[in-house]
């Protein structure tokens, strides 16, 4: 079936004939936005994004000219997309942790004895919880390898981690500054 005969039947609703052109077409896409992504998972996701706007929107499809070509312009539109928001994202996060540093003005005794606090509050943690910070933090390890280095599930990883920020977000309750700054920049005592 040509690229033109699917286009016409997709645009009528033709559920097979797109699951054609999904199939024809797809790891294209995935392959053409893992050039410039270099992240499999992203690219397979906006690889997916693009198929599904794609039928989402089929009523307006023009039958005269190349779907392969739309369906490309498609997921390199939301690639693009994706790096925004990401840019934005990231332009926010450091702009509210420039924020923050500049909210902690406290003389350094203050400063220390929040630093003592803390390390107490990381060393009361139970030892899995606190093995798992210290692995996140210090030696930058992901919640993937983290898992894998324990041999348990992500999901417990990502529990103790939100156990961990619990227990130390208590602790400074009546501190936000420095518990923002804490998990912002990802900061841990020696």
């Amino acid at each position: 079936m040509s690229d033109t005969t699917l286009t016409i039947a997709i645009k009528n609703g033709d559920e097979i004939a797109f699951k054609t052109l999904f199939d024809r077409y797809y790891k294209r896409v995935v392959a053409y936005i893992l050039t410039v992504s270099k992240d499999q998972d992203l690219s397979a996701d906006i690889g997916q994004q693009a198929f599904i706007t794609l039928w989402e929107t089929r009523d307006n499809l023009d039958t005269s000219k190349s779907i392969k070509s739309f369906i490309f312009k498609i997921a390199y539109n939301k690639y693009i997309d994706h790096c925004r928001k990401t840019k934005k994202k990231e332009t926010f996060l450091d702009e509210l942790k420039n924020n923050s540093l500049q909210l902690i003005t406290d003389d350094e005794d203050i400063i220390e004895n929040k630093l003592k606090k803390l390390k107490q509050l990381i060393e009361d943690l139970p030892e899995r919880c606190r093995e798992i910070l210290k692995l996140n933090k210090i030696e930058g390890l992901k919640y993937k390898e983290i898992a894998e280095y324990f041999n348990i599930s992500q999901k417990t990883v990502e529990s103790q981690m939100r156990i961990a920020y619990q227990k130390i977000r208590e602790g400074f309750e009546d501190d936000n500054e420095l518990y923002l700054f804490i998990v912002l920049s990802g900061y841990y005592p020696n």
